[in-house]
């Protein structure tokens, strides 16, 4: 798929970060979008952005969902097809995904499964749903959203990374099947695999309002005031909003200190679209920890391995 002029483009997790800069990208290019989210403040402020940004002709639909419920997924397919007055679409982005559940060990069971529902079952279902969407289209191209946590599941040794790391696998291996299923069965659809790295995206800040209603409280507290606290970030006489404070701060910090923006990564995404790419990685430090689990595997989760990585990339999420 050369161009994306004409073309109608379903996108997940379109509320902020890169669904939201696919979205904009899009647009511009000419192509109608249908973007949903389960934040509706920041859904809102992509659909004013979309707007004032598209080609004449061009429509723009949002949708609240939760991708990890199958029922909405299905609601969010029939919405699109009556906003847009289509049976086919072009473009799908299961980019939808969300933080947390860290430690499959002491962690609450509720919240590791939410993550892996979000990130794992939100790209199933949506699969499902608009897979006969995606045939009746002429050009089809599906687009699963993974990560680097696709290949290496963690973000470093002292850190546990296992609900997110274990449906990221799962996005992966799930994609990377579909490339010889739509071969033989759909050959017109294409599929890709997206594995950013580091992106100045709001994950870290959106994940207390998706996982917990806005406020970390409760055992979420309890372990980021044991963490922060082995780590030397607070002493143990802080007080809770002070925790609070200090979860804000590093959400806000991941978002800055990414070496590669929403926007940038939306751009390497769409070329590697038009370039019928399956596999799709996302900044240098993608492309480098890629090589290096390849080079190394079974050092892979070593404190060797992480100063090689942070010797060679701006790697210092763990």
């Amino acid at each position: 798929m050369k161009d994306f002029t004409g073309k109608l483009a379903v996108i997940t997790g379109g509320g902020s970060g890169m669904g939201r800069a696919l979205a904009r990208q899009l647009v511009a290019e000419g192509c109608s979008v249908a973007t949903c989210d389960i934040l509706e403040d920041n859904l809102a402020q992509t659909r004013r952005l979309c707007e004032g940004e598209a080609a004449q002709g061009c429509g723009v639909s949002t949708h609240r969902c939760d991708v990890a419920v199958e029922d909405e997924v299905i609601a969010f397919r029939e919405a699109v097809k009556s906003a847009h007055d289509t049976d086919h679409i072009d473009l799908l982005f299961n980019n939808a995904g969300v933080g947390g559940g860290s430690s499959f060990v002491d962690q609450d069971r509720d919240e590791w499964e939410r993550t892996f529902n979000i990130c794992w079952f939100g790209v199933y279902y949506c699969a499902r749903a608009f897979m006969p969407m995606l045939v009746a289209s002429a050009d089809a191209h599906m687009i699963n959203t993974s990560s680097v946590n696709g290949f290496w599941a963690t973000l470093g040794p002292g850190s546990t990374h296992s609900a997110y790391s274990a449906a990221k696998f799962a996005v992966k291996g799930f994609t990377e099947a579909l490339i010889t299923d739509f071969a033989n069965n759909a050959p017109h659809v294409k599929v890709s695999v997206v594995m950013p790295g580091h992106i100045g995206t709001s994950i870290g800040i959106n994940v207390h309002r998706i996982m917990r209603g806005g406020e970390i409280a409760g055992e979420a507290l309890a372990r980021a005031r044991r963490r922060y606290t082995a780590l030397g970030v607070i002493d143990s006489s802080a007080s809770d909003e002070q925790v609070r404070e200090v979860v804000a701060g590093i959400g806000e910090w991941f978002r800055q200190s990414a070496p590669t923006t929403p926007e940038q990564a939306a751009s390497i995404i769409l070329d590697g679209v038009r370039e019928e790419r399956w596999r799709i990685l996302v900044g240098d430090d993608a492309h480098r920890l890629d090589e290096m689990v390849r080079e190394a595997p079974e050092d892979a989760y070593t404190e060797a391995f992480l100063a090689r990585l942070r010797a060679r990339t701006q790697w210092n999420l763990g």
